[in-house]
């Protein structure tokens, strides 16, 4: 427990310094050997930064002064962390953060910061529920943002970011159905239901590769909420089509999959600025033996890759703020700053305007976030809208999605989704 402890502290401390979690945490696994061990160090970063401005507000509490060793300091919220939301036993985590912590006076200050922790418990549970940043673990701008762009769902967002992600499969519609897919997952003694059209979730998440026909395509892991990227743009047979910003692929399967293999095949082009990620595109396709034309350039800029044939449809999946998906990448809510926003938006308004004069009359256009930020989202479409008036029209989408808006819960992370139509 001791290592586990100490690796997770060293990742926090990274992560909190700037570097993202899924660059940092994938080397600190390599130094485990079990895979319960991989899995324990996962579900304590993972938990230590969804709940991280509790653990703050514990912390500050115990201490008498502000300490002067951060990594320490990590290290204590990391077993604050595990008193509070594990089944580890108490005593472990104490006696082995102690002997973690060094000597002298570092074990002597980790030893009683914790013991007062157990002592205090209660005291110290009201005080953090009577903070904001300690009651939702987001930053204060966060929430302060949030209460006034959904003054109605504001908490329902912030304790769906506290919580686990469902683990959500969407089934191959070229093999299958999820009723078909739900009975193989019952005779696997894997408890399941249907959230979606094409998607199963999971009671409680799995190696995929013990995932019955994962291998062979018949699923692919991906959020209920993404899974309406597809539908929504409707991609017909022969059709030209772009998914622009396509890494890591999920969307581009579900493009193909939801066409008859009988048919016209469509013509889909998968772009990506990074090489690396346009490479997990082409595993993607490969293990559901799809084929798709993979481009390596920038979507605002299709000057350098446009072969200048027209798209009936483009997917616009955008960068955005991720503030949508929080609870699946917990550093983004520590590492996002207010003004961020702002630059998303300057940069998606930039490719929006640079994919539009590539789509054909009367084709579509699916913009589509992973935020919950106005900016990034209907105030985008608006501005994009008064730009193009002379062209540009905005579908009308079906419920849950009338104003095109998909909130996080406990069934799917959040989404935006724009149609729009060239005239």
């Amino acid at each position: 427990m001791r290592k586990l402890q100490k690796l997770a502290a060293d990742t926090l401390e990274d992560v909190l310094a700037g570097a993202a979690l899924h660059q940092v945490l994938p080397h600190r696994l390599q130094k485990l050997e079990t895979p319960g061990e991989r899995g324990a160090l996962q579900d304590i970063v993972y938990g230590s930064l969804r709940q991280l401005g509790r653990l703050d507000v514990w912390l500050e509490a115990l201490l008498e002064r502000p300490l002067t060793d951060p990594q320490l300091g990590w290290l204590l919220r990391v077993a604050l962390y595990q008193l509070a939301y594990t089944r580890a036993p108490a005593h472990a985590v104490v006696h082995n953060a102690v002997t973690a912590a060094g000597e002298g006076w570092r074990r002597g200050l980790a030893n009683a910061v914790l013991r007062n922790f157990q002592r205090r418990r209660p005291e110290l549970e009201k005080m953090a529920d009577d903070s904001p940043r300690g009651r939702w673990s987001h930053p204060d701008w966060w929430i302060e943002k949030l209460q006034a762009e959904h003054p109605a769902h504001w908490q329902t967002i912030l304790e769906a970011g506290l919580q686990h992600p469902p683990f959500t499969l969407r089934v191959n519609a070229r093999w299958g159905d999820a009723t078909k897919y739900l009975q193989l997952l019952i005779e696997a003694d894997l408890p399941a239901r249907q959230t979606g059209v094409d998607a199963v979730t999971l009671d409680k998440a799995v190696s995929v590769h013990s995932l019955p026909g994962f291998d062979q395509g018949w699923v692919s892991v991906q959020d209920a909420g993404a899974q309406w990227a597809a539908r929504l743009l409707d991609a017909q047979p022969g059709e030209r089509v772009l998914d622009a910003c396509a890494a890591p692929g999920g969307k581009t399967g579900h493009i193909l999959e939801r066409i008859a293999p009988d048919a016209n095949p469509v013509m889909l082009s998968a772009l990506d600025i990074d090489s690396t990620r346009l490479a997990r595109v082409q595993e993607n396709l490969d293990r559901l033996h799809l084929e798709a034309a993979l481009i390596e350039g920038d979507a605002a800029h299709p000057e350098a890759w446009w072969d200048g044939q027209l798209f009936d449809r483009i997917l616009a999946d955008v960068p955005c703020s991720a503030s949508g998906v929080v609870r699946r990448n917990p550093d983004i809510k520590w590492l996002r700053r207010p003004d961020d926003i702002a630059q998303f938006s300057t940069q998606q308004a930039v490719m929006m305007d640079a994919l539009w004069p590539l789509l054909a009359p009367g084709g579509t256009l699916l913009y589509a976030t992973c935020s919950i930020f106005n900016a990034e989202n209907d105030g985008q479409v608006q501005a994009f809208l008064a730009r193009h008036a002379e062209d540009a029209v905005r579908c009308s989408l079906p419920e849950p999605l009338s104003d095109g808006s998909l909130l996080p819960d406990a069934e799917h992370d959040g989404f935006f989704y724009a149609l729009l139509r060239k005239t």
